[in-house]
């Protein structure tokens, strides 16, 4: 989270380095930081620069300490571990293991760069939707499209959603992975993966089973935010049949009005892939 007057804690110098112009922002936290200077310098999250990054960070660090700017251990460690990762990746590799065996130091740290960016766009998307539908005139409340005799179950809270992701997340973790091309996985690939299934295998779909079936992490991230895209756009709700009871997702009354106009095109514009 930046400061309040908005300026950035990096500037590009003439020389093609990195000066710090006099303030520096305030992040909610390390990875916070870390996503920051990835973005300003349109590094590629999925190899990062690790000497470059980390050389970054440190001059944060030290010239928030010239400015007395606080600074939670959680950054200090954060430090250290760009620091660690930095040294392992200087070491020669195993002539022993395969080159494509091989674990990359960055990965982990990878890995939960792209699960915070993904819970920070899911809370945004999560907070700013209720504003969406109510100043919106062409997104009316949801209950206008309910059918009086269908009774929609409960409805499921943001804390249940992603409660559900998570815990889809962490088993994850110990699934085999499956490498797909970076071009099939996308919020709008995702979104046209989920409206063929809801077409093809009737009124409703489970969320987690939906979860479960993504071959990857990435994948499973962008069928996470493809879901909450779809709600904002009322082409699906979610619902659970009891309280704590699995998530389901179903088609909304305008999930065919959604998908036969242009409301859909424009909402993506500018989405992450």
């Amino acid at each position: 989270m930046g400061n309040p007057d908005g300026k950035s804690a990096f500037a590009e110098s003439d020389a093609g380095g990195i000066d710090f112009k006099i303030q520096v922002e305030r992040y909610e936290g390390p990875l916070d930081l870390l996503l920051d200077l990835i973005r300003k310098h349109k590094l590629d999250i999925f190899d990062i620069p690790i000497s470059q990054v980390t050389s970054q960070y440190l001059d944060y660090i030290r010239r928030a300490d010239e400015l007395s700017v606080e600074l939670g251990g959680e950054f200090v460690f954060m430090a250290a571990t760009l620091i660690q990762i930095k040294s392992r990746m200087l070491l020669p590799k195993n002539p022993v293991v395969a080159e494509d065996e091989q674990e990359d130091p960055r990965e982990e740290l990878v890995q939960r760069l792209i699960e915070y960016d993904t819970f920070k766009q899911a809370s945004q998307m999560l907070l700013q939707k209720r504003v969406v539908e109510e100043n919106t005139w062409s997104n009316p409340p949801l209950e206008s499209f309910l059918d009086k005799n269908d009774d929609p179950g409960l409805t499921v809270s943001a804390f249940d959603l992603v409660q559900t992701f998570q815990e889809v997340l962490e088993r994850a973790k110990n699934r085999p992975r499956f490498d797909i091309p970076e071009n099939d996985v996308s919020v709008e690939n995702r979104i046209s993966y989920l409206k063929n299934m809801l077409l093809s295998e009737g009124r409703t779909i489970g969320l987690r089973d939906v979860f479960e079936r993504q071959p990857n992490r990435r994948s499973l991230i962008a069928t996470f935010l493809a879901v909450l895209e779809m709600v904002r756009m009322q082409a699906i709700i979610l619902r659970q049949d009891k309280l704590f009871g699995d998530i389901v997702i179903r088609k909304h009354k305008m999930f065919d009005v959604v998908f036969n106009s242009d409301r859909l095109d424009v909402a993506l514009e500018g989405e992450p892939t």
